[in-house]
């Protein structure tokens, strides 16, 4: 979700939506774009990011594709050897990313590679671009469970013999399965592929600030997300859970009540917790301090409120991909 939007890539076009209200902004079909895997939107303007291929592709795996909706067509292309597994926009840099590489360009004035990093074997496209006025980009290192950060604004990153190399932050002991950037660009959330613990770093000193536990046992986590003004968190877990967290009064988070456990004891573990859909893929965002939204991959979108006691209760319900009517961006 970006400023109050979100996207859906289908097997058959993209759709964009308004969250609140709940309507359809924009609908390309499958004679427009054909088969979309990857999207990226640049703010609320008419220019977005996609990445074709699927099942019934109309645009190559191995390209980024600018479409310009007033115009309907792509309007600028940035192509790759490799297939394209993840992209990230802001106003004046556009990240593509392969299995083994980071590609940063200036964009979409004068577009042009800026430069490459190459990084550990990265087949989920993790990385985060900050929409912010800090101009940082994260993503994995090449030490497993690392992660690197690239202040773009800093003039070395445009002059590829500096020797410069990136800031690194040694996070997990296992392979990286999530993170996610706040929007000032000073803080990021990690999560390793066992999925019971999310760490929140200082980008600037590389420090650990947090470590929030979202259970014992094994699990995915699909996304993480700061609240604007990074005074909350929130995840979401394979099973349908999402977790909230509260990283400025932290006594708020539940102690543990398993002292036996010792290092557990040392973890903030979930200010409030529900299940949106059971044993289904979702993916949470805040709309406010006091209440989230979360995409489900069934086609329906919830929003819950919750308290800083810790209950919580369902808003509204829809299906989205029952809701048609292109007003615009």
């Amino acid at each position: 979700m970006f400023k109050g939007c979100f996207y859906v890539c289908l097997n058959d076009g993209l759709r964009i939506y308004n969250v609140e209200p709940l309507v359809e902004k924009m609908h390309l079909d499958n004679a427009s774009v054909g088969s979309i895997v990857h999207c990226e939107m640049v703010y609320r303007c008419n220019l977005f990011a996609i990445v074709g291929g699927g099942q019934q592709p109309k645009y190559a795996s191995n390209a980024v594709l600018i479409y310009d909706d007033i115009r309907k067509r792509p309007v600028l292309e940035f192509a790759f050897a490799q297939p394209v597994l993840s992209i990230k926009c802001r106003r004046d840099r556009l990240v593509a990313v392969l299995k083994t590489e980071v590609h940063i360009f200036s964009f979409p004035n004068h577009p042009k590679k800026l430069f490459s990093v190459s990084t550990r074997s990265n087949p989920h496209g993790l990385c985060e671009l900050s929409p912010g006025i800090k101009n940082v980009v994260v993503f994995p290192g090449l030490q497993v469970g690392s992660v690197e950060i690239l202040d773009l604004s800093k003039p070395e990153w445009s002059d590829p013999s500096s020797g410069k190399t990136p800031a690194n932050i040694h996070a997990h002991q296992g392979e990286l399965a999530c993170f996610s950037i706040n929007n000032s660009g000073s803080l990021i959330a990690t999560a390793s592929d066992k999925g019971t613990l999310i760490r929140v770093w200082d980008l600037l000193k590389l420090v650990l600030l947090n470590e929030l536990r979202v259970g014992f046992s094994s699990a995915i986590l699909h996304s993480i997300n700061f609240s604007v003004n990074s005074d909350l968190l929130c995840c979401s877990v394979d099973v349908g859970n999402i977790h909230i967290f509260d990283l400025k009064t932290t006594h708020l988070n539940r102690p543990s009540t398993w002292g036996f456990f010792g290092k557990y004891m040392e973890s903030q573990w979930a200010l409030a917790n529900f299940t949106v859909t059971p044993e289904c893929v979702c993916i949470c965002a805040f709309e406010s301090d006091s209440s989230v939204v979360a995409l489900c991959k069934d086609g329906t979108i919830h929003r819950y409120a919750f308290t800083s006691g810790g209950e919580s209760r369902r808003l509204s319900f829809d299906a989205f991909l029952d809701i048609c009517g292109d007003e615009g961006l």
